[in-house]
């Protein structure tokens, strides 16, 4: 049965591999992300798949320009009917506003269901030393929280941060605030690219809300076990 607190991340480039994944995961799984690299590649036609399958979509394309430009562009992309869509959170919270409206009058112009909107936070490829080398000032975990704050406060649904800060969003954000979290690498699984990573438990039990694996599950050699094994761990924190 499938949990969809659980996201599986489609991070490849055709059709035909997004359809192999579904295809072999089946009705174990109820949510996927489409990032940049499949949706740059196929478009909208990934959207349509998942919902024709009675799927969840998290579209994570990380808007970001001048308010303007990403209120157009969530306007555009509400009307695919994704579930969940990312805008960055750094930039700030007039263009954050922006987002918010334009999605709330699409959604009822079309007559559809609002997609919730999530800021980006920081990146969980980013450690204290790479941190640090862009001009960060403040500590990534001040940063995360002075983000997630502005974002509700300028209209967002949630944000996407690593699971080491989703304790303290939750205490600063309350208990409806969105917390999706990356970077969590079940015991079994290497740690890839990613620097600020968590358990599936560990990230549940310390507030988040939903959770996106990739390659844990992708490119296991049994991916439908892989699920199981990852559900199972999720199940023992209660939702």
């Amino acid at each position: 049965m499938a949990d969809d607190r659980l996201i599986v991340a489609l991070d490849v480039s055709t059709m035909d591999a997004m359809k192999s994944i579904v295809s072999s995961l089946g009705d174990s799984v109820s949510f996927y992300k489409v990032g940049m690299e499949l949706f740059y590649a196929e478009g909208d036609q990934t959207v349509r798949y998942l919902q024709e399958h009675g799927k969840h979509v998290f579209l994570d394309l990380k808007l970001h320009d001048i308010p303007n430009t990403v209120a157009h562009g969530v306007s555009s992309l509400t009307r695919l009917g994704a579930n969940l869509i990312t805008i960055h959170g750094h930039g700030g919270p007039v263009m954050m506003k922006a987002a918010a409206e334009a999605a709330r009058e699409s959604a009822e112009k079309l007559g559809i269901e609002r997609p919730k909107l999530l800021a980006i936070t920081v990146l969980t490829s980013f450690d204290d030393e790479s941190w640090t080398s862009i001009g960060g000032q403040l500590p990534i975990a001040d940063q995360v929280i002075r983000l997630a704050k502005l974002a509700k406060e300028s209209g967002m649904d949630g944000v996407v941060c690593s699971a080491l800060e989703a304790r303290m969003i939750r205490e600063a954000c309350g208990p409806d605030f969105l917390i999706v979290t990356p970077g969590i690498r079940p015991s079994f699984a290497a740690t890839n690219d990613q620097k600020r990573i968590a358990t599936p438990s560990s990230a549940l039990q310390d507030g988040a809300s939903r959770l996106v694996i990739g390659r844990p599950i992708t490119q296991a050699d049994n991916p439908q076990e892989a699920v199981r094994l990852i559900i199972e761990e999720m199940e023992s924190v209660s939702k």
